[in-house]
């Protein structure tokens, strides 16, 4: 789903101007319904089934301020690419959760899967339009750097299946450190940028994504 995230957003601009803007706010509120359902249906679960609750509050705070130093790192670095960093820094752990929660045999893991590649096509979309906004790489270079962050996935996952099958509150961890991760930046960067002043387009499809999480949920999940 990277690649063919990057691969839409490449495609030429949409006319009018205010219908391209509408389109890529709303494509971004739609991966961050998918990102919040990701954390009400699976990461948040899952991680309270595993730890104990004063141990994954722990585990919820230090994701959220791991992710708010990897910020104040960007911000330092005077970058401006808050949606690659959100593509990067929620895919891999949920990838490594993936894994663990495949060998476990859970019925979680096919809606995590789903949640994971549903997420990363806005994402993708998004952060491709940030990197080429900056004007630093050509179009071969950014669909290079979005093929090898897809082949991340799977080792990521193979990671969670062999090491961290027998090390449940490991997994627990990684999955409320992702969620208060995916929270921190929903409300620091990806909620806030995908507001329009006048436009309901994007908070219709923010419901849009969580709906689809909830549908996942009901087919996948068992709720």
């Amino acid at each position: 789903m990277i690649p063919v995230g990057g691969y839409l957003a490449s495609v030429e601009r949409i006319q009018p101007r205010w219908l391209e803007q509408e389109v890529r706010h709303s494509v971004m509120a739609f991966g961050g319904g998918i990102l919040m359902a990701a954390v009400a249906f699976v990461l948040v679960p899952q991680g309270l089934e595993l730890m104990p609750i004063w141990a994954a509050l722990v585990a919820f705070f230090a994701g959220g301020a791991t992710f708010a130093l990897v910020e104040r790192l960007r911000h330092t670095h005077a970058k401006s690419n808050a949606q690659f960093l959100a593509m990067l820094t929620d895919f891999v752990p949920e990838a490594i959760a993936l894994g663990a929660i495949m060998a476990s045999q859970s019925s979680e893991a096919a809606l995590l899967a789903l949640l994971i590649g549903g997420q990363n096509l806005p994402e993708a979309f998004n952060a491709w339009r940030e990197l080429k906004a900056r004007g630093r790489h050509r179009r071969r270079h950014v669909m290079r750097i979005f093929f090898a962050l897809s082949a991340i996935g799977p080792v990521a996952v193979v990671l969670g299946y062999v090491f961290l099958a027998d090390l449940p509150v490991v997994t627990g961890a990684i999955m409320m450190s992702a969620a208060g991760g995916i929270l921190y930046l929903m409300f620091q960067d990806i909620a806030v940028k995908a507001h329009l002043d006048n436009r309901q387009a994007p908070s219709l499809a923010a419901l849009a994504g969580f709906a689809l999480g909830m549908a996942g949920n009901a087919l996948l999940g068992g709720g």
